[in-house]
C-alpha cells in the first residue's frame, strides 16, 4: 500500500513541526519516513497511518530530527568550504596568478612605505572586517527575500547567501590589526602580511560574489529536484 498525496503532506508537515525548516531536508526525511511505513504495512496493514508514524519517529531518538540536521549542516558546510577552497586556487593558477602576484607586490610596497603609520595598517584590516560584514548582510538580506517569495529554505543556500562556514575567517585581519606594532618589519614579513591581505580580499570576493553568481547552478548540482520546485 502506497501513501496518498493527503499522507505525504501530513509527512511534510510533521517534520516542519518537529523543527525541520529546510525544504531539502524535509524531502529527504519524508522519502525515509514513507519507505518506512510502507514497509510496516507490508507487515501489519491494519496498522493506522499516524500509528506508523509515531513507530518510526520513535526511532530516531529522544532528540528527534535534531542529529539528522547536524549531520547534513555538516557535511554542507564541508562542501561550501570546498567550493571556496577550489575558487581560490584559480587565483593561484595561470594566468590568474599574475593577478594574484601584482596585487601582493603593491600591497608589499604601499605596507613598505607606510609601516609605521601602523594606524593606518590597522584601518586596513578593521576596512575588510567591515566590508565582509556589510557584504554578509546584503546577501541574507537578498535570501531572505527570495525565501519569503519561494516559501522554501534550501539548507546549502542559507550557507551560500547567510551563515557561511568561512564567517570565522574575519577573527584573522582583526587579529593581525591587534598585534600590528608600528616599527620597522623585515621584508618578508611584511610580503606575508600583503599575501595574507590579497588572499582574504580574494575570499571576501569568492564569498561575497562568485559562488553566489553560481548559486543556482551550485543548488541543481547538489538537489535534483531544486529546478523543478522553483
Amino acid at each position: 500500500m502506497k501513501l496518498s498525496s493527503e499522507q505525504v503532506e501530513r509527512l511534510y508537515a510533521f517534520t516542519r513541526q518537529h523543527y525541520v525548516e529546510y525544504y531539502d531536508l524535509q524531502t529527504e526525511l519524508v522519502d525515509h519516513l514513507a519507505n518506512a511505513i510502507e514497509e510496516q504495512w507490508v507487515e501489519n496493514p491494519k496498522l493506522s497511518f499516524e500509528e506508523a508514524l509515531k513507530i518510526e519517529f520513535k526511532k530516531f531518538g529522544v532528540f528527534g530530527f535534531m542529529e539528522v540536521v547536524e549531520k547534513r549542516q555538516t557535511a554542507l558546510n564541508k562542501k561550501y568550504n570546498k567550493l571556496v577552497l577550489n575558487e581560490l586556487k584559480t587565483f593561484f593558477s595561470i594566468p590568474k596568478i599574475i593577478g594574484t602576484l601584482s596585487a601582493t607586490g603593491i600591497v608589499f610596497y604601499f605596507l613598505k612605505s607606510f609601516q609605521e603609520g601602523i594606524l593606518i595598517m590597522q584601518t586596513i584590516f578593521l576596512f575588510l572586517v567591515l566590508l565582509y560584514f556589510v557584504g554578509m548582510t546584503m546577501l541574507w538580506k537578498t535570501n531572505k527575500k527570495r525565501t519569503q517569495k519561494s516559501g522554501q529554505k534550501w539548507l546549502l543556500k542559507e550557507i551560500i547567501f547567510g551563515y557561511s562556514s568561512s564567517a570565522g575567517l574575519i577573527n584573522l585581519p582583526l587579529q593581525f590589526s591587534i598585534h600590528l606594532g608600528a616599527k620597522n618589519y623585515p621584508d618578508w614579513v611584511l610580503v606575508l602580511y600583503a599575501l595574507f591581505m590579497v588572499v582574504f580580499l580574494l575570499t571576501e570576493y569568492i564569498v561575497l560574489v562568485l559562488i553566489p553568481s553560481k548559486a543556482e547552478k551550485h543548488l541543481k548540482k547538489t538537489y535534483p529536484e531544486y529546478e523543478f520546485v522553483n
